[in-house]
């Protein structure tokens, strides 16, 4: 699926407009079992990679540039 090379990459999905983002962060990049976060609210939450997608797809989050960290998690 490309969405998850796409999270493994380091590409942001989220809407700007509600403030809300998923990525997975560098530090898990390569990782076996990795985590993503969840931003919402300002709040942050690990997510694992199922929880991610869905998100993504629920949400309908596409890819994006984040307030802080750009346009890449990495």
């Amino acid at each position: 699926m490309i969405t998850i090379s796409e999270l493994k990459t380091g590409v942001i999905f989220g809407d700007n407009n509600t403030c809300e983002y998923v990525y997975m962060p560098a530090s898990e990049i390569g990782v076996e079992d990795p985590l993503c976060v969840y931003e919402n609210n300002g709040q942050r939450s690990d997510v694992d990679l199922s929880e991610a997608l869905r998100l993504i797809r629920v949400r309908a989050l596409r890819q994006v540039k984040h307030p802080v960290l750009g346009s890449s998690s990495c």
